[in-house]
């Protein structure tokens, strides 16, 4: 599957989560007209620091991502948008091409693995509870709020954690629900858990 890439510094978009952008470069307005042509989602990947100043660009974006479907769209009058995605499934970048104004690349999607019940039972509950502390003046609401499927608990969950940017992509990278929660329980804070 080819598909346009949004790459983002220190952001992650996992799964079912939303996210605002304000498309302003000329390169990411081209890949917004193309999206909203074809209906197609477009990819945001992270894009990390350069490590030295001749650094390629394309080495620097990440090569897991996540597809973005476009929900709204506000065009300004100068040409920019202010648009909301939300995340859908995971994906692998196989292959970069730079042959359009902004960077696409040959995908392959990630199916996410269930993994071990057990563990996504008690590491759920364990890192549904750190949140909580975490959370503490709404602990109610986080609670209340806590979706029943084990998949979107761990992505409510590492919403709502003080994730950096590194993190969040360890949590995305994740090959099962069960690993994602193993991923959470090892950066929830260690006063949540006193």
């Amino acid at each position: 599957m080819s598909l346009p890439l949004f790459p983002l510094p220190n952001v992650v978009l996992l799964p079912g989560l939303v996210l605002p952008l304000y498309v302003f470069e000329p390169r990411y307005r081209d890949l917004l007209a193309r999206v909203r042509r074809s209906g197609e989602p477009f990819g945001i990947t992270r894009l990390g620091p350069a490590l030295d100043e001749g650094t390629p660009f394309v080495e620097r974006v990440g090569t897991v991502g996540t597809l973005a479907y476009v929900r709204e769209v506000v065009d300004h009058a100068d040409g920019t948008a202010s648009i909301l995605v939300v995340g859908g499934d995971r994906f692998e970048v196989k292959d970069f091409d730079t042959s359009e104004s902004y960077l696409s690349a040959d995908v392959e999607v990630l199916p996410m693995e269930t993994g071990d019940p057990v563990v996504i039972g008690v590491l759920g509950r364990t890192v549904l509870q750190g949140v909580v502390d975490l959370h503490r003046e709404n602990a109610e609401k986080v609670r209340a709020g806590a979706p029943k499927d084990p998949l979107l608990l761990s992505t409510y969950c590492a919403a709502l954690m003080p994730l950096t940017a590194e993190q969040g992509d360890e949590v995305l990278r994740a090959p099962s629900v069960a690993d994602r929660f193993e991923v959470l329980a090892s950066l929830i804070p260690s006063r949540t858990l006193n």
